[in-house]
């Protein structure tokens, strides 16, 4: 969902106040039900019937109106996907479908297909896991947070039983598909961290923002591309204030998707922002293994990528049997480990160990582009050869015996996770 005008580098939040009103409108109950779900669709359980689950008025006074956000009409928007016609259709969700359009990038109105402004549209299905209090939240966090690392809503649709969302359209697609489709070709290493980053950013606005946002739903199919592999974060349906004043946590009933939430949250229902940063951890580990965070075609603990990879992750020794093979070697040892010991933070079991998302964010910004690249040897960014697979504590030396240099990278802090 990306080729429409530039947002503005400086981050801004509108309506901070107004955003915490709207996401209070509701009780939380301190009575939660576990949610499960496939790596790109998400399932809640309908069991629980706690105040979150009860529908909310359906008036268009809910919607905190945005000068950003146009309000269109279901003809518009009709007109714009040429009639939702199937070839114009982008994929499908738990929600609903996405459409490709096009309006004029003045007026906002349809225009024919390859004029104009790409857009996505997300017309939700009436009987679908996402009702009208996700859509109501999605419009209202979107319609008024602004940054180039979260997807821009350009409009949406509240018209009858129709409820539709109008997107900046990003040709790469989601993540998920990059890494798990069948078929898709490798990411290379440095778009792997360039996307890992472009998340982090996100996350670190949404986190230190005047009123906190915890995102709660952080996955590879949330994480969208742009043309030049520039990350966004994408479907902000179960988004949640944080806590305020002297709070430490928000009581909610669990949603999310099976593998990526913290074990905590889904024990308790509390919910705080080391929650994302965990999630953040299976994501960095997707990243780097190419595996899924939840693959039921693999047997017994190899099933939940957390579980199978966490033994290795802190073990410079051991990082390389973690890492994609797809990637045929071609990524800079310690910068794996260094990203891999990262990836173990996040994941600790105790959620106060684990850094915050700015903290996170300064580490790989230091993968990507150490302060002293320019003086380092290639040594400093050999690439794994096959001997060294077969002994990880065995010094790589190129074909001029050249003796390796120490790296730039900051050493790893240790965790006890």
């Amino acid at each position: 969902m990306g080729n429409c005008a530039c947002l503005d580098s400086s981050a801004r939040v509108d309506s901070a106040q107004s955003l915490q009103n709207c996401s209070g409108t509701l009780k939380n109950s301190s009575k939660t039900s576990i949610s499960s779900g496939r790596s790109n669709l998400t399932f809640r359980s309908h069991s629980d019937k706690s105040t979150e689950s009860l529908p909310t008025p359906r008036s268009g006074g809910e919607i905190l109106l945005s000068p950003d956000v146009k309000s269109f009409s279901f003809n518009e928007l009709r007109n714009a996907t040429r009639n939702f016609r199937p070839d114009s259709l982008l994929g499908e969700g738990g929600f609903g479908y996405v459409f490709k359009g096009w309006i004029d990038e003045h007026t906002l109105t349809a225009v024919k297909p390859g004029s104009g402004m790409v857009i996505a549209v997300k017309k939700l299905k009436p009987e679908g896991f996402q009702g009208h209090k996700e859509w109501l939240t999605e419009v209202n966090y979107l319609g008024q947070l602004r940054h180039p690392n979260l997807v821009k809503l350009v409009g949406y649709c509240f018209e009858g039983d129709n409820r539709l969302l109008v997107y900046e359209f990003m040709p790469k697609g989601s993540l998920e598909n990059h890494l798990f489709r069948k078929g898709a070709q490798p990411l290379p290493w440095a778009t792997r961290i360039k996307v890992a980053i472009g998340a982090a950013r996100g996350l670190s606005f949404l986190h230190d923002a005047e009123v906190q946002v915890i995102y709660r739903d952080f996955k590879a199919s949330n994480i969208l591309l742009d043309s030049d592999f520039n990350a966004k974060l994408s479907d902000f349906g179960l988004a949640k204030a944080g806590p305020t004043g002297d709070r430490t946590h928000v009581s909610t009933q669990v949603v999310g998707t099976h593998g990526y939430a913290a074990p905590e949250y889904v024990a308790t229902g509390r919910l705080t922002a080391k929650s994302d940063v965990y999630s953040f951890g299976v994501v960095l580990l997707e990243l780097l293994s190419g595996r899924s965070a939840v693959d039921k075609s693999k047997l017994g603990a190899e099933q939940n990528l957390v579980d199978w990879a966490k033994p290795y992750l802190g073990d410079k020794r051991k990082v390389f049997r973690i890492m994609d093979t797809k990637l045929a070697g071609q990524y800079p040892q310690k910068a794996a480990y260094t990203a891999a010991t990262l990836a173990l933070q996040c994941l600790c079991a105790e959620p106060r160990l684990r850094p915050r998302m700015t903290e996170a964010l300064a580490t790989l910004e230091q993968v990507q582009a150490p302060k002293t690249a320019a003086k380092s040897s290639l040594s400093d960014h050999q690439t794994v050869s096959d001997s060294t697979r077969k002994s990880p504590s065995r010094p790589h030396h190129s074909s001029r015996n050249r003796k390796p240099t120490v790296s730039s990278l900051p050493p790893p802090r240790q965790s006890s996770c």
